[in-house]
């Protein structure tokens, strides 16, 4: 979230969207980025595209910044994701599938472009977490 703030801060806004979300996320390795690589998709030409679309806005750094609609409702999204794989946290990929999942907002747009869709990361998630065979 350090990231996320940083990228609304740096952009002068006074909201935290979906684009500052995504942005934050792809910014260093995580398992938002590693479920992004098991698609085939780079998390570095991602983090590109969308800080392509970040605006500079006329807003001063504030201690507290708004989360947009859709930023909520991806977080709430994460929070079921994690609880349904058993997590009591929000992991980065479970925020990168809440994106995903809402389909509206500038992240979804950006993901949309690059090909993702909530269902081909969701397949790739269950691939990526589920139990290997012992032989």
């Amino acid at each position: 979230m350090t990231q996320v703030k940083r990228a609304a801060v740096q952009h002068r806004n006074n909201y935290i969207g979906t684009e500052h979300l995504l942005w934050g996320l792809t910014v260093e390795d995580n398992t938002a980025t590693r479920l992004l690589a098991a698609v085939g998709t780079s998390p570095e030409a991602l983090h590109k595209a969308v800080g392509e679309r970040l605006s500079t806005g006329a807003s001063q750094a504030a201690e507290r910044i708004a989360w947009t609609p859709y930023s909520r409702k991806a977080i709430a999204l994460a929070e079921e994701r994690a609880q349904e794989a058993g997590s009591a946290h929000i992991d980065c990929d479970h925020l990168l599938l809440g994106l995903a999942r809402i389909g509206r907002g500038v992240a979804a747009t950006v993901l949309d472009e690059a090909g993702l869709d909530a269902g081909a990361l969701d397949d790739a998630a269950a691939r990526l977490t589920e139990p290997t065979a012992h032989a």
